[in-house]
């Protein structure tokens, strides 16, 4: 560290939050690093087929932190039923579940069917180095092809072709321990491209 304090230019620093997540900073650019355990739930639910009810069920999803993947609803136009059945399929932060269905069921609609798909555990790093130059394709491929793991989302900032860019990456797996064996398949991956890898020091479920 120079005299005074200040960092030299391009010293990464991890700094964390109270809510969990972790900021880098790195020559003027803070990016925010997350980790999420969350389950994925499928519902099918009965409700009144009039305006309104199925935009009624999704805020409650919203406001417990659901993230919808899809609604499913066919109407029959010969049915005198006055109920519409509606499939849903989201994902849900781990322990939330309970409060969505108290709120779903305060709102008049019955529940047919739920249950929980499988455990999503996603954790978000970050990249520093040469990252094009050495072939993101192939770096996103050693993770993608162990079946267990899957590069989900990637975003890349590139100051300039000849300088370091940095990239965050997250991974999502079953359950943490495929996420462990991922990460290290990626710290790999980074040491035999000079890439640094930088991540949280704590997890959060």
């Amino acid at each position: 560290m120079r005299a005074g304090g200040h960092l030299p230019r391009g010293f990464p620093i991890t700094v964390a939050s109270p809510d969990g997540s972790y900021t880098l900073i790195m020559e003027g650019v803070q990016i925010t690093i997350n980790q999420v355990v969350a389950v994925q739930v499928s519902m099918k639910l009965e409700m009144k087929d009039t305006p309104g009810q199925l935009v009624s069920v999704l805020e409650p999803i919203s406001a417990c932190g659901g993230n919808i993947i899809a609604v499913i609803h066919q109407r029959d136009p010969e049915s005198e039923s006055d109920t519409l059945d509606v499939q849903i399929v989201l994902d849900l932060p781990a322990g939330r579940l309970p409060a969505l269905i108290s709120q779903i069921k305060a709102l008049g609609v019955d529940i047919l069917r739920i249950g929980e798909e499988r455990l999503l555990h996603k954790r978000s790093l970050i990249m520093i180095g040469h990252i094009m130059h050495t072939d993101i394709s192939d770096t996103v491929d050693q993770i993608d092809r162990t079946g267990f793991a899957e590069v989900s989302e990637l975003s890349l900032m590139m100051p300039a072709i000849n300088e370091r860019s940095s990239a965050r990456i997250t991974i999502k797996t079953a359950n943490r321990t495929d996420m462990e064996s991922a990460v290290t398949i990626l710290r790999e991956v980074a040491g035999r491209k000079d890439l640094l890898v930088v991540e949280p020091l704590e997890e959060w479920a």
